[in-house]
């Protein structure tokens, strides 16, 4: 499968339906601390602008929700990688993403055939406490030349300006937070962020 270059990842539906439309074609609904009535209804209102945009939708940790609102893509960190349901996940036909930090995480990743990796933290990043060091660059390279013609998703204190170097040391797409929905002006840099991935990966 291929990965638009450009990955959005925000916390709401409120943010989907503000940004998608600005012509983001991938993007992850990463929400955290809510009750699960609150996130169903924030999976389903995204799932509708996702489907009028023609954005492909994934939904971060919750697979059961994923499943039940019909969505087709989840992205699982490994924690929940470990306690989820994997069989009823490809039963319902669900594409799956996954996180990994070190060598232990890639191949607990590939043992269970995902539709493609994430790598991370490229460069620090103000998003969360993590437990690794930043990758690097070089990292990139390797990961890509294990996974093959696997997608593989950098993340972790991207911006504009290292989306480059990203690209050329072997990722198939660049996911972005902060870099975005801490700016001044969210739809401006999305729409930096959209023209600068399409330039680099289409040229």
């Amino acid at each position: 499968m291929k990965l638009d270059p450009f990955y959005l990842i925000v916390d709401s539906a409120a943010w989907i339906e503000r940004l998608v439309p600005l012509g983001v074609k991938l993007v992850q609904l990463r929400i955290k601390e809510r009750t699960l009535p609150d996130i169903r209804i924030d999976i389903r209102r995204a799932k509708a602008v996702c489907a009028t945009h023609r954005c492909q939708l994934i939904v971060n940790d919750y697979w059961q929700l994923a499943i039940e609102e019909g969505c087709d893509f989840v992205h699982l960190g490994q924690e929940d990688l470990a306690a989820a349901d994997l069989a009823a996940i490809r039963e319902a036909g669900l594409k799956l993403g996954l996180s990994t930090h070190d060598e232990a995480e890639l191949a607990a990743a590939l043992a269970v055939r995902p539709d493609y990796i994430a790598l991370g933290p490229i460069y620090p990043t103000i998003l969360k406490a993590m437990a690794w060091a930043p990758q690097g660059l070089d990292r990139i390279r390797d990961w890509k030349s294990r996974i093959g013609p696997l997608p593989l998703v950098a993340i972790g204190g991207l911006t504009v300006e290292r989306i480059a170097g990203v690209f050329e040391n072997g990722a198939d797409s660049a996911a972005v937070v902060t870099d975005i929905v801490l700016s001044e002006n969210p739809e401006q840099k999305t729409r930096q962020w959209i023209a600068t991935t399409k330039t680099l990966r289409y040229p």
